[in-house]
C-alpha cells in the first residue's frame, strides 16, 4: 500500500479530537462538566455509577462494569489497529467481534462528537482486578505475583490509552482524582490517583491536553473559584500540560469553550509566541 501524504490544506481542514485529561479533588465538580458539553454530541462512560451529580441531564450513558468491556468499547469507537495480529485485543478480528455484538458502529457513533469518561481513576482500578485473575501473574505455585500484575496493569492501560488517543475526529475526555501530598520541607506534590506508577508517569506523554481543576483562593476582589490550570509552568506546582498552545495560563471551567478555542485553526505564524518565563502565575 502506499503511502499518502496529507497536503497541509487538507490537514488544517480535517475534522481533528482533542484528548485531554482532568484531574482535581473529590468533590470539586469534574463530574459536573459534562453539562458544560453539547448533550446530544456527548457520550457519557459512567464507570464509578455515579452520575447523581448529573441527574436529569439528558445526556446518552453507557456503564461498563468489566475491563474486557471497556476495551471492547474503546476497539469499537477507534476501530482495528492494523499493526496488530489477528489474535491480539484492538485488532481487526477484535473489532469484528465487537460490531457483531453492538451494531453497527456509524449508525451508533457517529452523532457523537465527544466521550466523556468518568474516571481513568475507576478504569485503573478495573484493569487492576482483571490482571489479578491472569495465569500470567500467578507464580508456578500459584500465589499472586504482584510485580507480574503491576506490569500488566500498566501495559493494559496503555494501550487502551494510546486506542483511544488514535480516534482522529472524537474528543475524548478522562476526568480522575488528584492527590496531593506533602513531603518533609513542606512541599506539595500532585498526582493523578491512577493504581500503578507507568499508567501516571506515560500519561501526560500520551494525551493533548494535562489540566487541573482547581479551587483558586479567595483575593480582594474575588471570592474563591473553580478554574483550569493548563499550563506546565504554574506557581502551585499543579499538572498540566497544553499542546494546542492556544489555552491561557487559567481558563473558565467550561469544557464546550475549552474545545472552542482549540479548535481553530489558526496558524502558528499568525499568533503571538512568548518564550519567556513568566513571574506571579505568568499574568
Amino acid at each position: 500500500m502506499a503511502f499518502k501524504i496529507v497536503s497541509a490544506e487538507d490537514r488544517l481542514k480535517e475534522k481533528r479530537g482533542h484528548k485531554i485529561v482532568i484531574g482535581g479533588v473529590s468533590g470539586v465538580g469534574k463530574t459536573t462538566l459534562v453539562k458544560t458539553l453539547d448533550s446530544d454530541k456527548t457520550l457519557f462512560m459512567d464507570l464509578e455509577a455515579g452520575d447523581a451529580a448529573i441527574q436529569g441531564w439528558p445526556v446518552d450513558v453507557i456503564r461498563p462494569r468489566t475491563w474486557e468491556e471497556c476495551r471492547d468499547f474503546a476497539c469499537y469507537l477507534g476501530g482495528a489497529n492494523p499493526a496488530l495480529n489477528e489474535d491480539q485485543i484492538y485488532s481487526a478480528s477484535h473489532y469484528e467481534r465487537v460490531c457483531q455484538e453492538y451494531g453497527n458502529p456509524t449508525e451508533m457513533l457517529d452523532k457523537f462528537d465527544t466521550i466523556f469518561v468518568d474516571s481513568i481513576t475507576v478504569a485503573g482500578r478495573l484493569c487492576f482486578q482483571w490482571c489479578q485473575g491472569q495465569p500470567d501473574c500467578k507464580t508456578s505455585s500459584g500465589r499472586l505475583d504482584t510485580r507480574a500484575v503491576y506490569g500488566m496493569q500498566g501495559r493494559e492501560m496503555m494501550s487502551w490509552l494510546t486506542h483511544l488517543q488514535h480516534i482522529l475526529d472524537k474528543n475524548v475526555i478522562f476526568v480522575g482524582i488528584l492527590d496531593s501530598k506533602v513531603d518533609d520541607y513542606g512541599r506539595s506534590t500532585y498526582d493523578l490517583q491512577i493504581e500503578g506508577s507507568k499508567t501516571g508517569r506515560e500519561l501526560p506523554g500520551i494525551v493533548d491536553e494535562v489540566i487541573t481543576m482547581a479551587i483558586m483562593p479567595a483575593t480582594e476582589d474575588t471570592g474563591a473559584y473553580r478554574a483550569f490550570i493548563c499550563h506546565t509552568l504554574n506557581e502551585w506546582g499543579y499538572p498540566a500540560k497544553d499542546r494546542s498552545g492556544k489555552l491561557e495560563l487559567i481558563e473558565e471551567p467550561h469544557l464546550g469553550k475549552l474545545l472552542n478555542k482549540m479548535s481553530g485553526n489558526q496558524p502558528i505564524q499568525e499568533r503571538k509566541l512568548d518564550f519567556s518565563i513568566k513571574e506571579e502565575g505568568g499574568k
